[in-house]
């Protein structure tokens, strides 16, 4: 009888440990499966974009339809204007936003304003594009990178606004109600004391605004419009990476394919890297209390 009920234990756990199996395995398997168009994306993207880099891609403009070679030295210099000012537009906002929203957590106005982020995320980029170029565009008369870093700026807003919010309500209240207690006023409390324990959660939303619309493409053909020269002016038409890569990639010409496909190549490294320092910066300046 031992034996047999020895027995009928052993089977069940053996049932039990190929069952275990099993569910990691198919879980694996899905994985892969998830994971694998990303690879090959990367793989494709980095065969055809790292063949077209050289040292002129990098310093040159772009040459005129029929003539060989050229760079993209201004969709270059036009990205990080376009992201500097609109880093600069957003920050601000979203940072004081994000501030309200975990300071005070009850009320209307807390509520709606929650609301609102949560809309305006939800937007569509082109969306955020015709409102640019209807508030500034059309009442100026001209497309400018200024109208595209504002309309960037309007998509960084809520990723700044909700990283901050999150980063704040894990802040410990006992922190603020020690520097409270010790007479310190409250907005010294927040200035102090607050913000600066959620600096890396802070600057990590930052970078991870700044990975959402360095890729962004539907606002600009609205607002910045884009441009073959080198203009280092914001209040004018300008060109970026993304503009670029979609003027040239449905072109029918081989050399801009060929461009288009070098200028995805650093576009995706760019993207890439921000988000690994965002997560390095979490881990190395992440306060523990």
């Amino acid at each position: 009888m031992k034996r047999k009920l020895l027995k009928e234990d052993r089977v069940k756990l053996i049932f039990r440990i190929f069952k275990d199996k099993a569910f990691f395995g198919l879980l694996l398997i899905f994985t892969c499966i998830g994971v694998l168009p990303l690879f090959l994306i990367l793989f494709y993207i980095g065969k055809l974009g790292i063949s077209s880099l050289s040292f002129d891609f990098f310093v040159e403009l772009p040459k005129p339809i029929g003539e060989y070679g050229g760079g993209v030295s201004n969709a270059i210099i036009g990205t990080f204007l376009l992201i500097l000012f609109s880093t600069i537009l957003s920050f601000p906002l979203g940072l004081l936003t994000g501030l309200y929203m975990s300071e005070f957590k009850k009320g209307f106005i807390s509520s709606l304003t929650n609301l609102c982020i949560d809309l305006l995320q939800g937007v569509p980029s082109i969306v955020i594009g015709i409102i640019a170029y209807i508030w500034l565009v059309k009442p100026f008369g001209k497309f400018s990178g200024f109208s595209g870093s504002f309309a960037l700026a309007l998509l960084m807003v809520p990723i700044i606004a909700k990283t901050t919010e999150e980063t704040l309500k894990m802040i410990p209240y006992s922190l603020k109600e020690a520097a409270l207690a010790l007479g310190i006023p409250y907005y010294k409390t927040i200035l102090k004391v607050i913000l600066p324990a959620g600096t890396s959660g802070i600057l990590t939303g930052v970078l991870i605004g700044i990975a959402r619309v360095a890729g962004e493409t539907a606002p600009l053909l609205f607002t910045a419009f884009g441009s073959p020269f080198m203009n280092l002016n914001i209040f004018k038409p300008i060109n970026s990476i993304p503009l670029m890569i979609f003027n040239y990639a449905t072109s029918p010409y081989p050399d801009w394919h060929k461009l288009a496909w070098g200028a995805s190549f650093i576009l995706i490294v760019f993207v890439l890297t921000l988000n690994l320092v965002s997560k390095w910066i979490m881990k190395k300046f992440q306060i523990r209390f």
